[in-house]
């Protein structure tokens, strides 16, 4: 989280993100692997629990509550970064001096602080000022640390829109906030849905990190299971295998949901 998810080069684009590699037909290599883990995990999983049900079945019962909770977490956290992030991104490309520069600072800062960090100061350091449950701080810290990251898709997005799209709105007496509104945000929404929900993949896996906080995620559950059973590397290996199975799901579904996207923009 601490360097630069995304960056561009004019005549192409480079995306460098600790989201999911998002399988496409066209690269063959990723396509085959993204079906080799899938059918991996899912069998690897089944393996366990029919070979070994004690503990792996014990695990696998014990972990469906952290599961809810983690995609609570990130929901919650991604639609406020998306909130964030869209007035942050129309701040970054305001001629508004101080606009422009309070978003640009906001983005600077925030990406520059490692989330862990981040979690722990909402959560310890403004605790003792105002007591912030825990799933709350955990939302809220990372709706804020992704926030940043998404202010800089929805700037690119709407960056992307040729500037003619602009000035013939604004020639059929449209203001410059709703030529924004009516014309430029929804053709920008396009662009940056792929990219938003790719980081909607990196925030889940950053969810465990929620877990120092006493939030009973899936890394939470397995290791109060741990701890219990002191079955450590069997709750880990389950573990593991469920975030890659759920990272994969997601990963194909925004695979899909970019091939829709390719096919209605022709």
């Amino acid at each position: 989280m601490d360097l630069e998810k995304n960056k561009t080069i004019k005549d192409g684009a480079i995306n460098v993100g600790d989201g999911a590699a998002i399988p496409s037909k066209q690269d063959r290599g990723l396509f085959n692997a993204w079906r080799v883990a899938f059918f991996g995990a899912i069998g690897t999983i089944l393996y366990l629990v029919i070979a070994k049900p004690d503990p792996y079945l014990s695990i696998l019962k014990f972990l469906p509550d952290g599961i809810l909770v983690t995609f609570q977490v990130t929901v919650e956290a991604i639609l406020l970064a998306l909130v964030i992030g869209l007035f942050a991104g129309l701040g970054r490309i305001s001629r508004n001096p101080f606009i422009n520069g309070l978003s640009s600072l906001y983005v600077e800062v925030i990406r520059g602080i490692p989330l862990l960090v981040q979690l722990f100061y909402i959560y310890f350091a403004l605790g003792r000022i105002v007591n912030v449950p825990a799933i709350a701080s955990a939302v809220i810290a990372m709706a804020i640390c992704y926030g940043a990251y998404m202010a800089e898709i929805v700037r690119a997005g709407i960056e992307s829109i040729p500037k003619g799209q602009m000035e013939a709105a604004r020639s059929l007496g449209l203001s410059h906030a709703q030529a924004m509104r009516h014309v430029i945000l929804p053709q920008a929404i396009k662009n940056i849905l792929p990219p938003i929900g790719n980081e909607f993949v990196a925030l889940l896996k950053d969810s465990s990190l929620v877990s120092i906080l006493a939030v009973s995620d899936l890394l939470r559950r397995g290791r109060e299971f741990a701890s219990e059973s002191f079955n450590y590397f069997e709750t880990y290996t389950m573990v593991a295998l469920m975030y890659l199975l759920i990272t994969l799901i997601l990963s194909k579904l925004i695979s899909i949901m970019e091939e829709r996207l390719s096919v209605k923009s022709r």
